[in-house]
């Protein structure tokens, strides 16, 4: 039962080429940096990653992107990463567009073993009608585009049905794991790291700390250990970078004034 690997490259020994990858975080948050890199090293490629976003362009995903190990994306957007972006219109990587809350319960189905659903979110926009362009061709023309969508009325609504998604493996992080895998996870860190482990089929987690089994309150447990089949402790190597550093200035307002 005990789940804990010594080293990342024990904790990835199953990748290969081709695999869907479910990646944790929200831009910088809660992204399992460490297990990233590992992914990096292991020389993996025509990967595709679900993921909300590939955050900053000094993400750790964003260097799977520009090693071009990365053939296909499912996102919520592509935000200011302009590698993301650049490849994306270049034609060398393909893009599923979804809208965030729907890509969250499309993991969550998938996890659940539920094939499809019904959403209200999408309906009169080109996410139901098709039409967002999926890859570009190498002149900048679109060469792909999304299909439209299934709709139906449910209880006097007009609803889409969207797919669940499963991957094959998912990189998470979390602060704390017991020798088990049951997991707690810090604050917003928590994020898609759940989601994400409950719809693949191997869940890898990096955590800061490792306890034995037994000394995470029940009520602490964010996760079963039941969904996680490795755990790599990386304590201090664990990054956690701020994706826009914003501060107060120094000078401090006068009588009448406004602080900047």
């Amino acid at each position: 039962m005990n789940k804990v690997v010594d080293t990342a490259a024990d904790a990835l020994a199953a990748v290969t080429d081709g695999q869907t990858i479910a990646l944790g975080g929200f831009g910088l948050c809660g992204t399992p940096s460490v297990l990233i890199e590992a992914l990096l090293d292991s020389g993996a490629t025509d990967l595709h990653l679900i993921t909300n976003n590939c955050g900053p362009d000094t993400s750790a995903v964003t260097e799977l992107l520009r090693a071009r190990r990365v053939s296909r994306i499912t996102a919520s957007y592509i935000g200011d990463n302009s590698v993301f972006l650049g490849q994306y219109l270049r034609g060398s990587l393909s893009v599923d567009l979804v809208p965030q809350g729907t890509l969250a319960e499309k993991l969550r189905a998938g996890g659940a073993g539920i094939p499809a659903f019904y959403t209200p979110t999408g309906v009169g926009t080109a996410v139901a009608e098709g039409g967002i362009p999926l890859r570009y061709g190498a002149a900048g023309v679109v060469a792909e585009y999304s299909a439209a969508r299934r709709v139906e009325q449910v209880g006097g609504r007009d609803c889409l049905l969207e797919h669940s998604l499963t991957a094959d493996l998912a990189l998470i992080r979390a602060e704390v794991a017991d020798t088990q895998g049951n997991l707690r996870f810090r604050a917003s860190a928590r994020n898609f790291n759940p989601l994400c482990a409950m719809a693949a089929r191997v869940a890898i987690v990096e955590v800061a700390r490792v306890v034995d089994a037994g000394r995470i309150g029940a009520d602490d447990i964010h996760l079963s250990g039941v969904f996680v089949s490795r755990v790599l402790p990386v304590g201090a190597r664990m990054r956690k970078p701020i994706e826009r550093l914003r501060v107060a200035h120094p000078r401090v307002a006068g009588e009448g004034e406004l602080a900047s």
